[in-house]
């Protein structure tokens, strides 16, 4: 078994420029920004994070983070690889007392039942939170960017260590996956789940299969959408196991 964080460095050995993950921000009253982000600046982001969450945070093995942040979204995608590559178990269900809470709303009632508290910016060029973050809550805009870009765990996860916690169940790290619609090697695949436990496996089976995935945030992804043209998309990843899954474009 690979874990998240060998598969990620595989995919960087394989093709460091390839894009890892495009964002279109569709939201109603959103930035309407694309963001494009090779494999190598995905692994910059999943190293800076995982050093915050290791040295600033004291997150290893056992402890239990809570990801509260919209999907599909690339902040999403890069906090998940993050949490896994420090060999805690990510939970996007509500859990109290996490020990750490990353999220975009610092002052959601789940906040006060965590330890630590990582209030995130969705905007790419967001510098510093907008909004009052009170005393001790890590505002990830302003002070992620002074983590090292390269990431060495302190100590990794067991296969049978939990992973992933979504709509109550438990995926170890050997499950990751296991389960998942088939994807073929190397495509250029729309992801259009809103669930999060869902896309950040879907994440990581495409750094595993050295595809790459274009995400839309906010709207429903119409497979007649030109753009997915212009992006080269050739498959459409299913929601579950026997979805149709054919290319996005036929």
């Amino acid at each position: 078994m690979q874990l998240p964080h060998e598969v990620l460095a595989r995919a960087v050995a394989a093709d460091a420029t390839r894009p890892a993950l495009t964002y279109y921000d569709d939201r109603p009253g959103g930035t309407g920004e694309r963001i494009e982000i090779s494999r190598k600046v995905l692994r910059t982001w999943v190293a800076k994070a995982a050093n915050a969450l290791q040295e600033g945070l004291d997150v290893q093995p056992g402890s239990v983070v809570l990801v509260d942040l919209p999907a599909p979204h690339w902040r999403l995608g890069y906090w998940a690889l993050a949490v896994w590559s420090v060999g805690a178990t990510l939970t996007v269900d509500a859990h109290e007392g996490a020990d750490v809470l990353v999220t975009a709303d610092p002052d959601s009632p789940v906040a006060d039942d965590c330890d630590e508290v990582v209030a995130v910016s969705l905007p790419a060029l967001a510098r510093h939170f907008d909004g009052e973050l009170r005393s001790g809550v890590m505002d990830e805009a302003a002070e992620l960017a002074s983590y090292a870009d390269d990431f060495t765990p302190w100590d990794e996860a067991e296969e049978a260590d939990t992973a992933l916690v979504t709509a109550g169940e438990r995926v170890s790290y050997a499950e990751l996956l296991s389960g998942l619609p088939p994807l073929p090697d190397g495509a250029r695949t729309l992801l259009p789940s809103t669930d999060p436990g869902l896309f950040v496996r879907q994440v990581l089976q495409l750094l595993d299969r050295e595809a790459s995935a274009v995400l839309v945030h906010g709207a429903p992804a119409d497979p007649d959408d030109p753009r997915w043209a212009a992006e080269g998309v050739d498959h459409r990843a299913g929601h579950r196991t026997g979805d149709e899954d054919g290319p996005a474009d036929r």
